[in-house]
């Protein structure tokens, strides 16, 4: 049990005792004693004035007195209004540091067996262009989210769902047919997510000239933006995809060949994995079907002009289109049929979907449709990571415009940085093998750790150059002081076996604020898992390396001839690697032992 679990279960027997008064563990807040004030964890006691007849001060000395009897590991309180503080002895976090230090299990709990797994999907690729800086931020949240829901105890299920079919699609064939002159990756050189993102660019630029063309000879904007023939060609060509036609499906899965491979060299590059991978047109046909057995219902409607909706003005929503009037599917209706599917598969507990704000509505009426409207249960297990936009200072990305912030582009960018920044600080012990791992891990760090750390609701501003700056809340600073800490493990030769920790040393601050700082990792993971926020993990390390670092200035380590004190504070620098180590792992960063 954990320090705030004994003080817990000891103030619910404590107000049993001194009030006869039966209280449960929710109304027992502790909190982490404020710098200012002596303590370790502080006791609201508002809650209990009612039971005690007593002032906030008294209530607050009576509970503190019957702890002391209760608890062995608290050594005093002080009390501020209506707060207690309660001191921990400090042979107890020695005793915790010892305990801990080495186990590898720290800060991770089991998935109990048999336990419904958790199941979170995110990438979501279209395959008619490759992975852009929007996607970095899904992808990284995705797959830190998935790592700290496991971490917590959970079994989780990594999915990506690919709409590979569609109009965007149809959009980049139809223009490859036209202007591609039979190009392919290997003849251009090119990879093929970026070949066939080309093609939607020239689509795009074909479209608007058929638009100004139109218009030019007298037809509304409006109207030409539908009656443009490049449009027009591409609505033809999905409806042949629907109908199962061989010269379209040949092309459709040459051309998604050649994105699968490039974004497989993407999701290797930046470190992400699937368990399984959804394809829309697998799924689409199955959402038409659950859209026919809610026209059965009467649930949905069709509409005048052909379409099938579904009327949510009375729950604060609108009208909703599931299939379009030519009866082709839309994004919901795959989505309908992608849940079925999964949830038939996996019986999850909950299904997770790590989507942009952009499509907080879209989730809405997917969840409304599926928990309350088809009346499906595990549809109520559905959440929607929502977050937020990211962009770089540059400005807003345009992928049909052909100016998106390419993923692959940004990724080798912030590895040149990262070699040039070592170049600079005149390493030279390293071989060009390890001094381009090194970039690596940096460079990709950085990246990683300036999105996570923001947290996921919140629009974000990607800085590259402020991302690899050494200096404060940085994955390179948290690197180096690793390494800092590996170099100095290396040089005394530590180990745990050279002697057990002396409980009876002389815990100073400094001391006392870095294991304190270790001994909260198991609750921040918890709380990250909580709210779905790699955020709360990422500033969690910050703040351990840099208590560290001040811990590092003020205790001397090497030159301390005091062998209790020495070894304590090598146990808690050795302590303080892991976790920086297991912390960054959740973000999916590497840590190197050299910088």
């Amino acid at each position: 049990m954990t320090f705030e679990e004994k003080i817990t279960q000891a103030v619910i027997e404590s107000i049993k005792e001194l009030y006869d008064s039966t209280v449960g563990a929710e109304s027992v807040t502790l909190q982490k004693t404020k710098k200012e004030f002596e303590g370790d964890f502080t006791l609201v006691v508002f809650p209990f004035l009612k039971m005690s007849r007593c002032k906030p001060e008294d209530t607050a000395r009576q509970i503190g007195e019957k702890l002391l009897e209760k608890l062995p590991f608290v050594q005093d309180f002080n009390v501020i209004k209506g707060f207690l503080n309660i001191s921990v002895r400090p042979e107890e976090w020695i005793g915790f540091v010892s305990q801990e230090c080495g186990n590898d299990r720290y800060g991770v709990k089991t998935a109990p067996e048999g336990a419904a797994p958790v199941l979170i999907e995110f990438s979501s690729p279209n395959t008619n262009k490759p992975l852009h800086l929007g996607h970095v931020r899904n992808n990284l949240l995705g797959d830190s989210v998935s790592r700290i829901l496991e971490a917590d105890g959970n079994r989780v299920i990594k999915v990506n769902l690919v709409n590979d079919r569609g109009i965007h699609i149809c959009k980049s064939m139809i223009a490859w047919q036209k202007y591609g002159n039979g190009e392919t990756p290997e003849s251009s050189g090119m990879k093929g997510d970026h070949l066939v993102g080309k093609y939607y660019v020239e689509f795009d630029k074909h479209y608007k000239e058929e638009i100004r063309t139109l218009t030019e000879s007298g037809m509304s904007e409006e109207e030409a933006e539908k009656k443009a023939p490049i449009l027009l060609e591409a609505q033809a060509m999905l409806r042949k995809w629907e109908e199962g036609d061989t010269e379209v499906r040949t092309l459709w899965e040459k051309m998604n060949s050649w994105v699968y491979d490039g974004f497989e060299a993407t999701y290797r590059t930046m470190g992400i994995t699937f368990d399984k991978t959804y394809y829309e047109s697998n799924t689409y046909l199955l959402g038409k079907e659950i859209v026919k057995e809610g026209l059965d219902k009467k649930v949905f409607y069709r509409h005048t002009d052909g379409s099938v909706r579904i009327d949510l003005r009375e729950d604060g929503l609108d009208e909703k289109v599931l299939l379009r009037s030519d009866g082709t599917s839309v994004y919901i209706t795959q989505d309908l049929g992608t849940a079925l599917t999964r949830y038939n598969e996996f019986h999850p507990s909950r299904m997770i979907y790590v989507v942009g704000n952009e499509q907080n509505y879209h989730f809405d009426v997917l969840k409304l449709i599926l928990g309350k409207k088809l009346d499906y249960d595990w549809g109520k297990s559905i959440h929607h990571l929502s977050y937020g936009m990211v962009e770089l200072p540059s400005g807003k990305m345009k992928s049909r415009e052909g100016t998106v912030v390419d993923a692959d582009d940004l990724m080798a960018d912030m590895i040149a940085m990262a070699a040039e920044n070592t170049a600079q600080m005149g390493k030279t012990d390293f071989t060009p093998e390890e001094a381009a791992k090194l970039a690596e891990t940096v460079g990709l760090g950085a990246l990683k750790y300036f999105i996570l750390k923001v947290d996921p609701k919140k629009n974000m501003m990607f800085n590259p150059n402020e991302s690899i700056d050494l200096n404060g809340n940085t994955a390179p600073f948290i690197q180096y002081t690793h390494a800092r800490i590996r170099s100095l493990l290396q040089k005394a030769g530590f180990s745990l076996e050279n002697g057990t920790l002396d409980s009876n040393t002389v815990l100073g601050d400094p001391e006392k604020e870095i294991i304190r700082t270790l001994y909260d990792y198991p609750a921040c993971v918890e709380q990250a898992a909580a709210e779905f926020s790699p955020a709360q993990i990422a500033n969690y390390t910050y703040e351990l390396a840099k208590n560290y670092n001040r811990f590092y200035q003020e205790c001397p380590i090497m030159r301390e001839t005091d062998t209790a004190k020495r070894q304590l504070r090598l146990a808690i620098s050795a302590f303080t690697a892991d976790v920086i180590r297991r912390s960054m792992k959740l973000l999916g960063i590497n840590v190197p032992d050299r910088m």
